[in-house]
């Protein structure tokens, strides 16, 4: 065969990508207002993960005592950090209880965990710039670029299926974030190019961390991780570091042939703001999305079987394909990030306790053998109706239906729920529910007068995006 060395084109993804971050202007108000939900669903999950010693224990700088000029401040902590520090201990606080928001597709993920780069920069990049007499970044420049990345991530989902090959949807966050770091930096078209082609040819995680026998806490780091490498790629970029122009296509070198199957990647519709317009709020229950609706039916179901639970003959979960791939399990759950992907434990929390919060998947709870004892009379059963909705554009439905039978041969109601509290078609339902959760969230950090300085920043739009970032980060420090 003749091998060539000749430069070849540079491949498309890798333009479309740039020039939509360095060009494209984002009209909608919509996404604008969602964004700015997001930005405080997302703070207040970051915040409350700061209850959690798993989480914190991973925090701080690499060597203790380090001192970083303009670092980037950790919110709820004392820390100052490089910015790629900083970014891996904001975006490990997002992701740590599996609460932030969601994106469903072909792949999944959690769009907002490119929040733990873009506030790190923002807040470093801010310090300088005042520093040398220039105007820092605002929360409108952040909150246009969560849009950004949110539509990286989640158009780069609606086609590609990572898991279907057995990686990570961290990688995504890893391509979103060193896309929009890079333009905040100052760079140009060739140096996101540069960046976002390393990305690529990065090392790219395995998802053995998320599924049996091996789910574990790597996946509540995961995110911050790959934020913190974007991080990093921007500013290697950014001081002239080189790129490879088909890091996808090179034949048996490039990603898509090593990686993906010799399949190509696609971008399946025009880059705007469709992703943050329609991503997914995780309101009530900090649980795997592909649960929140049962966990919802469960709680409806909880005051007709509490007392009954020696009654219980069996108990049927009706749900969609990718549900049962990610969370469906039997046999023993060793440990809290285990029990939050498991649709049986889930289920068996909210028939059991009417509710679901986070502590109820740490060892104390789990301890308790009615758990397990629901769990083994609970039968997973697909509808290809349910799939089909998973996976309509025109829909993105969240299917579970949940119904209990009893020894007697009586049965409760099958209770359906196609479309969590945070989906689109729910969200004048879901907003307050979101601002509450927030509150709820900050106030297990934070005095009631800091809590109140901070929800009248966040509360009322035009405020917030006129703030500079250095202004909304201080809000958050102790």
């Amino acid at each position: 065969m003749l091998k060539t060395n000749e430069q070849a084109t540079t491949d498309i993804l890798l333009e479309k990508i740039a020039d939509y971050v360095l060009h494209k202007e984002i009209e909608s108000l919509e996404a604008f207002q969602t964004a700015r939900y997001v930005l405080l669903d997302t703070l207040g999950c970051s915040i409350l993960a700061l209850k959690y010693p798993e989480c914190t224990k991973l925090l701080g700088p690499v060597v203790s005592g380090t001192i970083v000029p303009h670092g980037s401040r950790v919110p709820g902590t004392p820390y100052v950090l490089d910015p790629i520090r900083g970014a891996f201990n904001i975006g490990c606080m997002i992701r740590w209880l599996d609460y932030n928001d969601t994106w469903l597709a072909k792949e999944w993920g959690h769009p907002s965990d490119n929040l733990g780069g873009i506030l790190a920069i923002g807040d470093y990049l801010s310090q300088v710039r005042i520093a040398e007499g220039k105007e820092p970044l605002s929360i409108r420049d952040v909150l246009e670029m969560m849009i950004k990345a949110h539509e990286i991530q989640g158009v780069l989902a609606l086609e590609n299926s990572l898991n279907r090959v057995g990686l990570d949807h961290v990688l995504f966050v890893k391509i979103a974030t060193t896309a929009v770091v890079t333009k905040m930096l100052g760079g140009n078209r060739e140096e996101i190019i540069n960046a976002l082609s390393n990305a690529w040819v990065d090392t790219v995680s395995l998802r053995t961390y998320r599924h049996a026998p091996n789910t574990g806490s790597r996946k509540s780091w995961a995110a911050g991780d790959a934020t913190s490498r974007g991080v990093q790629l921007a500013l290697m970029a950014l001081k002239g570091e080189m790129g490879y122009p088909t890091a996808l296509s090179a034949p048996n070198w490039g990603f898509q042939d090593v990686l993906f199957k010799k399949k190509e990647i696609k971008i399946g519709r025009p880059l705007d703001s469709y992703v943050m317009e329609n991503v997914l709020f995780k309101v009530s229950y900090p649980a795997e999305f592909h649960a929140q609706t049962a966990a919802e039916c469960a709680v409806k179901l909880h005051l007709q079987i509490v007392n009954r639970l020696d009654d219980i003959d069996r108990i049927t979960i009706t749900t969609h394909e990718s549900a049962i791939r990610i969370i469906d399990k039997v046999g023993p759950l060793h440990n809290p990030a285990d029990r939050d992907h498991c649709l049986q434990y889930i289920t068996a929390i909210g028939l059991l306790k009417g509710n679901i919060i986070a502590d109820y998947y740490e060892d104390e709870i789990a301890s308790d053998s009615r758990i397990d004892n629901l769990r083994k009379k609970m039968i997973v059963i697909e509808s290809k109706q349910y799939t089909e909705d998973y996976l309509d554009p025109n829909k993105r439905s969240i299917a579970n239906a949940v119904q209990v039978y009893f020894k007697d041969g009586t049965k409760t109601e099958n209770i359906e729920c196609e479309y969590p509290l945070g989906h689109r078609f729910r969200r004048d339902e879901a907003i307050p529910k979101v601002k509450e959760k927030f509150s709820s969230n900050i106030k297990t950090h934070f005095s009631r007068k800091q809590q109140k300085r901070i929800e009248e920043a966040c509360y009322d739009q035009e405020t917030l995006e006129k703030m500079n970032v250095n202004e909304f980060v201080d809000l958050f420090l102790i």
